[in-house]
């Protein structure tokens, strides 16, 4: 008897939010959640999270460093909608108030594999002298009420941003049965992950 054929993949994404550069802030922390699809489901592991505060590294890169675990399976039936983590770092201003210091987004790498991205951040901004002076007193800068704006388009063009810092992600990424479904995901991109060299062979 034939094995019936998959009705769904699986994909399967763990990591971490490696670390930051962010030279004018300190005592900073993150906080990460993922955006998908309608036809996307999680089925396993946490679809966000929020990391502790890290201090900046007493060397020259001066790196926030956080290695915050990321660990989450979706199913789904087609590609459209594929996940993207949006992330959203805080930390204190000059009256100790938490305020935002930097959003940013990208996709879930479509390949499997070990992959690293390095996402430059942004702020939104206001759009007078007298609301940045006016946010600044009142220790409320501003910020999106909902993160997830950050991957969406809608809008976009009218929100003024600046940019401000990056930040690193690392991630290990396994499909299941895509390719029974027709799908290719092509080779494996590890855009500056090193693996185990292979050795070199000497022809004769």
């Amino acid at each position: 008897m034939a094995a019936a054929s998959p009705s769904v993949f699986l994909l399967m994404v763990n990591g971490q939010v490696e670390s930051a550069q962010f030279p004018e802030y300190d005592d900073l922390y993150c906080k990460y959640c993922f955006v998908y699809g309608q036809d996307w489901a999680p089925t396993a592991g946490l679809e966000e999270g929020i990391s502790q505060i890290a201090s900046k590294s007493q060397d020259v890169r001066q790196a926030l460093v956080w290695n915050f675990p990321i660990d989450v399976t979706f199913k789904s039936t087609n590609p459209y909608g594929w996940p993207q983590i949006v992330l959203s770092v805080y930390g204190p201003d000059v009256f100790g108030n938490d305020v935002v210091r930097g959003y940013g987004a990208v996709h879930v790498p479509f390949s499997p594999g070990r992959h690293k991205r390095t996402i430059p951040m942004f702020v939104p901004e206001s759009t007078s002298t007298l609301q940045k002076f006016t946010s600044w007193f009142m220790g409320r800068r501003p910020e999106y009420t909902d993160p997830k704006v950050v991957a969406q388009g809608e809008g976009r063009e009218v929100t003024r941003v600046r940019s401000q810092g990056f930040v690193t992600l690392l991630f290990n990424v396994v499909t299941k049965d895509m390719k029974k479904l027709g799908y290719d995901t092509g080779p494996v991109d590890t855009q500056g992950v090193l693996g185990p060299s292979l050795p070199q062979v000497n022809p004769q």
